[in-house]
């Protein structure tokens, strides 16, 4: 059984999204953010050092536990271990590589310009010379985002992969922000992920989910 530590409003929700697609059983253990702070509560620190969601734990065949943490590590430890061929392209296929790349870009360089324009902009009129290069990179990921679903309903192949859940964090922030209704293929790529039954099944688990609006 795989236990997720569920973190409201954060990555962990695309994980529960990744499990009912591949309809494996599992457990949440819910954390909830500080409602001043926004930052996740010091039970999660039980589970691993960083305290950070998501994470997973399972037991291994030889009783002990794994601890996984990281989106990308635990989407690939998921299919890898569960999804029995489902969600990932054939390791030896030109759509590997390019199911690789998104995995590892949605954190590695998406979501850094986002992060920085939630922090920055807490700093006020300190933060506002670094604004215009915060915004003109944002605008570079999301285009090329954008301009990568066009004519498409997936990021790899023609049905849904892990890429696709690992990258849906990056569209649901832009929306947030207000953004998305300039990228129009990334808004209507994030509608019909929205739309899925096990999208929809992992919100009825999770709770309430602002970005999932």
């Amino acid at each position: 059984m795989l236990t997720v530590h569920h973190l409201n409003e954060s990555r962990s929700q695309r994980i529960l999204w990744l499990l009912e697609e591949l309809g494996v059983p599992y457990e949440i253990v819910q954390h909830t953010r500080d409602p001043k702070t926004r930052l996740a509560p010091p039970s999660l620190l039980a589970v691993h050092p960083l305290g950070k969601s998501p994470v997973i734990t399972a037991k291994q065949e030889d009783g002990g536990d794994l601890t996984v943490i990281e989106s990308g590590a635990i989407i690939d430890y998921v299919i890898r271990r569960h999804g029995e061929g489902r969600l990932a392209p054939d390791p030896a296929s030109a759509d590997y590589d390019r199911y690789q790349q998104w995995l590892h870009y949605a954190e590695g360089s998406a979501m850094l310009p986002l992060m920085l324009n939630m922090y920055v902009g807490r700093l006020g009129e300190a933060g506002a010379p670094l604004h215009p290069r915060i915004q003109g990179e944002i605008a570079n990921h999301l285009s090329f985002v954008n301009d990568s679903l066009a004519g498409r309903d997936f990021f790899v192949g023609d049905a849904l992969t892990g890429a696709d859940i690992q990258m849906s964090f990056v569209p649901e922030v832009a929306k947030a922000m207000g953004k998305l209704p300039e990228y129009p293929h990334m808004a209507a790529w994030i509608a019909r992920m929205h739309a899925r039954p096990a999208w929809k099944a992992a919100l009825d688990k999770s709770g309430p989910y602002a970005l999932g609006a």
